[in-house]
Protein backbone atom coordinates (compact mmCIF):
# COMPACT_ATOMS: atom_id res chain seq x y z
CA UNK A 1 0.00 0.00 0.00
CA UNK A 2 1.04 3.33 -0.78
CA UNK A 3 0.22 6.52 1.63
CA UNK A 4 1.72 10.15 2.65
CA UNK A 5 3.15 9.28 5.30
CA UNK A 6 3.10 12.01 8.29
CA UNK A 7 6.58 13.82 8.04
CA UNK A 8 8.23 16.55 9.13
CA UNK A 9 10.19 19.07 6.80
CA UNK A 10 12.53 19.33 9.64
CA UNK A 11 13.67 15.79 9.29
CA UNK A 12 16.87 15.42 7.89
CA UNK A 13 16.41 12.74 5.24
CA UNK A 14 18.22 9.92 7.18
CA UNK A 15 15.42 11.07 10.16
CA UNK A 16 12.49 10.22 7.37
CA UNK A 17 13.49 6.80 6.01
CA UNK A 18 13.58 5.72 9.69
CA UNK A 19 10.13 7.37 9.93
CA UNK A 20 8.77 5.88 6.45
CA UNK A 21 10.55 2.09 7.65
CA UNK A 22 8.97 1.98 11.05
CA UNK A 23 5.65 2.83 9.06
CA UNK A 24 6.55 0.09 6.38
CA UNK A 25 7.22 -2.50 9.41
CA UNK A 26 3.38 -0.71 10.57
CA UNK A 27 1.96 -2.03 7.39
CA UNK A 28 3.67 -5.39 7.34
CA UNK A 29 2.53 -6.20 11.10
CA UNK A 30 -1.42 -6.19 9.32
CA UNK A 31 -0.17 -7.60 6.04
CA UNK A 32 2.13 -10.86 6.90
CA UNK A 33 3.57 -10.40 9.78
CA UNK A 34 6.70 -9.20 11.05
CA UNK A 35 9.47 -10.13 13.60
CA UNK A 36 9.41 -9.13 17.05
CA UNK A 37 12.93 -8.12 17.23
CA UNK A 38 13.26 -6.06 13.81
CA UNK A 39 9.92 -4.19 14.62
CA UNK A 40 11.20 -3.43 17.94
CA UNK A 41 14.56 -1.74 16.29
CA UNK A 42 12.29 0.54 13.62
CA UNK A 43 10.26 1.36 16.52
CA UNK A 44 13.84 2.72 18.52
CA UNK A 45 14.72 4.56 15.44
CA UNK A 46 11.60 6.23 14.97
CA UNK A 47 11.86 7.39 19.04
CA UNK A 48 15.21 8.80 18.39
CA UNK A 49 13.24 11.49 15.71
CA UNK A 50 10.12 11.68 17.79
CA UNK A 51 10.86 11.40 21.32
CA UNK A 52 8.20 13.03 22.40
CA UNK A 53 5.16 11.02 23.68
CA UNK A 54 2.70 13.75 22.51
CA UNK A 55 3.95 14.30 18.96
CA UNK A 56 4.08 10.13 18.59
CA UNK A 57 0.32 10.33 19.04
CA UNK A 58 -0.53 12.85 16.43
CA UNK A 59 1.90 10.90 14.11
CA UNK A 60 0.42 7.67 15.03
CA UNK A 61 -3.62 9.25 14.59
CA UNK A 62 -2.39 11.37 11.17
CA UNK A 63 -1.17 7.82 9.77
CA UNK A 64 -4.12 6.15 11.06
CA UNK A 65 -6.55 8.21 9.49
CA UNK A 66 -4.67 7.87 5.85
CA UNK A 67 -4.08 4.11 6.26
CA UNK A 68 -6.86 2.89 8.21
CA UNK A 69 -3.61 1.03 10.19
CA UNK A 70 -2.97 1.73 14.13
CA UNK A 71 0.32 2.37 14.93
CA UNK A 72 -0.70 1.87 18.36
CA UNK A 73 -1.74 -1.44 18.22
CA UNK A 74 1.03 -2.19 16.21
CA UNK A 75 3.25 -1.06 19.06
CA UNK A 76 1.59 -2.27 22.00
CA UNK A 77 1.63 -6.02 20.03
CA UNK A 78 5.18 -5.47 19.60
CA UNK A 79 5.93 -4.66 23.50
CA UNK A 80 3.54 -7.71 24.95
CA UNK A 81 5.53 -10.38 22.69
CA UNK A 82 8.20 -12.17 23.42
CA UNK A 83 12.00 -11.93 21.26
CA UNK A 84 11.73 -14.12 18.30
CA UNK A 85 7.58 -13.54 17.94
CA UNK A 86 5.80 -12.77 14.72
CA UNK A 87 3.91 -9.67 15.38
CA UNK A 88 0.54 -10.44 13.36
CA UNK A 89 -2.33 -8.08 13.51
Amino acid sequence: MEFAYPISMDWTTKEIIDVVRFFESVEKVYDQGMERNQMMERYRKFKQVVPSIGEEKKIFREFQEVSGLSAYHAVKKMKESKDGQTIRL
